[in-house]
């Protein structure tokens, strides 16, 4: 009982979607409002940057340190679309980096970890998946 406990405590495996999975039937919505929804809910709505380069994607991130960031700001989803159509090597980057609402499941391992544990509002810091490099702003989740 103990190990199951500690792995969905983390929010990690199959054990903890299960758990999650039991709750939500039950009072729709409610688990996952308790912890702000991270690593639980079904769908997250964001934006990114994708650079094939480190230097690019962490030039990039420090235009939204230095304007936002750095004064403990959440960016403006509007000056990070800024950003991302000026730096961003994805084709989404022509829509200011927005991904629109995609589900668990449908990116790539680190892309989706990062997505689904940044709480909404909230500019991840820049991280390497198979495609290069990121970093993502959450706009929005639901399950």
């Amino acid at each position: 009982m103990g190990k199951d406990a500690k792995a969905g405590g983390k929010g990690k495996g199959k054990q903890a979607a299960g758990g999650s999975d039991e709750s939500a039937g039950k009072g729709k919505g409610k688990g996952g409002k308790a912890a702000d929804g991270l690593g639980t809910c079904t769908y997250v709505k964001a934006r990114h940057v994708l650079c094939e380069k480190q230097g690019k994607v962490n030039e990039a991130y420090k235009k939204l340190q230095d304007g936002w960031l750095d004064n403990g700001d959440k960016v403006p989803p509007a000056e990070f679309a800024k950003v991302a159509s000026e730096y961003s090597e994805c084709p989404s980057g022509k829509k200011g980096g927005d991904l629109g609402w995609f589900p668990r499941g449908k990116m790539a391992g680190p892309f989706q970890e990062v997505a689904f544990n940044t709480p909404v509002g909230v500019t991840s810091a820049p991280f390497k998946s198979t495609h290069g490099y990121h970093f993502i702003l959450v706009e929005g989740r639901k399950n």
